[in-house]
C-alpha cells in the first residue's frame, strides 16, 4: 500500500477546489515577468505564506524556470521546520504528496547519493504538518509538463548547519533534470518600512552569496538558504533578484508585515 502525505494548508494557505488553484496558480505565473536573456537557473528561492500575500511573489520565482520546465525530471526542495524541532535534515517516507491537483511521486533510490550522511534523517513527523513544502507543490504542478512523473525529494531542514545543508545539496545537485527550489520568507512582524531595510540587506546578501550574513531574522528557512547560499558559491552560480515585497505590498496591513523575496541561481 503507497503512503501518501495528504495536505495540510489547502483551504486555508491555498485554494482547496482544484479549478480555483489551478486558476489561481496560472495567474501568479501569467503576472510575474520573465527574464530570459540570461541562461534558466538551476535554483530558485520562492516564499511560502498564504497565497494571497505570498502567491504574486512565488510566482516570479517558478516563472523562472519556465524555459527549462520541460527538461526538469527531478526537483530538490527544501524549507523550514515551522512545528517540529530536530537535528538534521528530514526525508519523508510518504511515496507520494498529495495537492488538489493531484499525486508528486517522491523519489527513492537515492542511496547512491544520499548514504552514509549522518545529518540525514527519514522521518514523516516533520513533514505531517509543515507549509513551507506543500504550498510549492501546485507551482510544480502547473509549471511542469511531466509533473505526474516527477520525481520529487522533500526535505523538512531542522538544527543543520550551513555545512550539512550545503553537502545535501551538492549530492542531489544532478544535471539538467534536477532543479533545486529552497522555501523561505524573509523578515517577520516588523512594520513596513523597517521590513524593506531588513529585507533589502537580506537580498544584497543573498545575491552576494554570503550566507554568513543572514541570520535567523533575517529569514525564516534561513537554514537551507545558507545551504543553498554555500553551495552556489562553491559551484560559480550567479544570482538574480526577481522579486522583493512584504505582505504590505500585496494583500495585509503595514504595521506587522512579513517579507518575500524571489532569486534564480544560474
Amino acid at each position: 500500500m503507497s503512503r501518501v502525505r495528504r495536505p495540510a494548508v489547502a483551504g486555508s494557505f491555498y485554494p482547496a477546489e482544484p479549478v480555483r488553484l489551478a486558476a489561481a496558480v496560472d495567474g501568479y505565473l501569467a503576472a510575474a515577468a520573465v527574464d530570459d536573456s540570461g541562461p534558466p537557473p538551476k535554483a530558485i528561492v520562492a516564499p511560502h505564506a498564504g497565497y494571497l500575500y505570498s502567491g504574486p511573489v512565488a510566482g516570479s520565482a517558478f516563472a523562472a524556470l519556465a524555459p527549462r520546465a520541460a527538461a526538469i525530471r527531478r526537483v530538490l526542495l527544501l524549507g523550514p521546520s515551522h512545528y517540529v524541532a530536530f537535528d538534521g535534515l528530514a526525508l519523508a517516507r510518504a511515496d507520494a504528496f498529495r495537492t488538489p491537483l493531484g499525486d508528486l511521486p517522491v523519489a527513492r533510490g537515492l542511496d547512491a547519493e544520499l548514504g552514509g550522511l549522518p545529518q540525514l534523517v527519514v522521518d514523516d513527523r516533520p513533514h505531517e504538518r509543515e507549509h513551507a513544502l506543500e504550498v510549492e507543490l501546485p507551482f510544480l504542478q502547473r509549471l511542469l509538463p511531466a509533473a505526474a512523473a516527477l520525481e520529487l525529494v522533500p526535505i523538512v531542514v531542522g538544527a543543520a548547519s550551513t555545512g550539512e545543508v550545503a553537502e545535501v545539496i551538492e549530492r542531489l545537485w544532478g544535471g539538467d533534470e534536477t532543479a533545486i527550489v529552497v522555501s523561505t520568507d524573509l523578515s517577520h512582524y516588523l512594520d513596513a518600512a523597517a521590513a524593506r531595510l531588513r529585507d533589502e540587506a537580506t537580498a544584497t546578501a543573498i545575491e552576494a552569496l554570503a550566507p554568513e550574513r543572514i541570520d535567523d531574522l533575517d529569514a525564516c528557512g534561513s537554514r537551507p538558504l545558507r545551504g543553498l547560499l554555500a553551495a552556489a558559491r562553491a559551484r560559480g552560480l550567479g544570482v538574480r533578484r526577481l522579486d522583493l515585497r512584504n505582505s504590505a505590498d500585496t494583500a495585509g496591513p503595514a504595521d506587522r508585515v512579513v517579507g518575500y523575496g524571489a532569486f534564480a541561481f544560474a
